[in-house]
C-alpha cells in the first residue's frame, strides 16, 4: 500500500472544523453542564482536539475505543469494545466524535452502547461520511465531508497505525 492523491486539504479540513464548531457551539449554548465530547479512539483524536479548540462552550472529554478493522482495509463486521466510558454520562449532553463512517456498523454499535447509559442527549459529529458503503443507518447531526468509496488515511485515520499524522486526507493505493 502506498500514499495516493490528496482528497481533502489540511486547509479545507480546518475551515470545515471551524464551521462545525460554530454550529455545535450555537446548538449547545444553553445546556446546564459542560458538553461531553466523546471521541472514538484512535482515529478521531486529531479531529476532536481541533474541534474542541474552536468550540465556545465548556466541554468535558471521555473516550471510547473499538476495533473492527484489524490491520486490513475492510471492516471485519465484528465490533469489539476496547475502552468503555469512564464518566457518568447519565443526564448529560454527549457529542460522539467519529473520524469516518463507512458501513455504520461500528458507529451504530457505539451509539446504542452509549444510549444505554442514559444521556440527556446523544448526537454524532463525523468528519468523513462514506454514504455509499452504508449498511446500517446512523443519525449524523454534524458532518464534515462526504467522500467516495476509497480507503483514506491522514488527519487521524490510519492504515496499520501509519499516516495518522498527516494534515490532509489522502487516498491509499495498493
Amino acid at each position: 500500500m502506498k500514499l495516493g492523491p490528496e482528497l481533502i486539504s489540511g486547509d479545507a479540513i480546518q475551515q470545515r472544523v471551524r464551521e462545525l464548531a460554530a454550529d455545535i457551539s450555537r446548538d449547545y449554548a444553553s445546556i446546564p453542564k459542560p458538553l461531553i465530547l466523546l471521541p472514538v479512539l484512535k482515529g478521531s483524536v486529531c479531529f476532536a482536539t481541533d474541534l474542541s479548540r474552536s468550540l465556545t462552550v465548556p466541554v468535558n472529554f471521555d473516550y471510547v475505543a473499538v476495533s473492527s478493522y484489524g490491520s486490513g482495509t475492510e471492516s471485519t463486521g465484528h465490533v469489539q469494545l476496547l475502552k468503555d466510558l469512564t464518566m457518568d454520562v447519565a443526564g448529560r449532553d454527549v457529542l460522539m466524535v467519529e473520524d469516518i463512517i463507512d458501513t455504520g456498523l461500528t458507529t451504530s454499535f457505539l451509539f446504542e452502547h452509549v444510549r444505554r447509559h442514559g444521556p440527556a442527549s446523544l448526537k454524532l459529529c463525523v468528519l468523513l461520511n462514506k454514504e455509499e458503503r452504508r449498511v446500517t443507518p446512523v443519525p449524523i447531526a454534524y458532518k464534515g465531508f462526504d467522500i467516495p468509496n476509497a480507503f483514506v488515511v491522514g488527519y487521524g485515520l490510519d492504515y496499520d497505525e501509519l499516516y495518522r499524522n498527516l494534515t490532509a486526507v489522502h487516498i491509499l493505493e495498493p
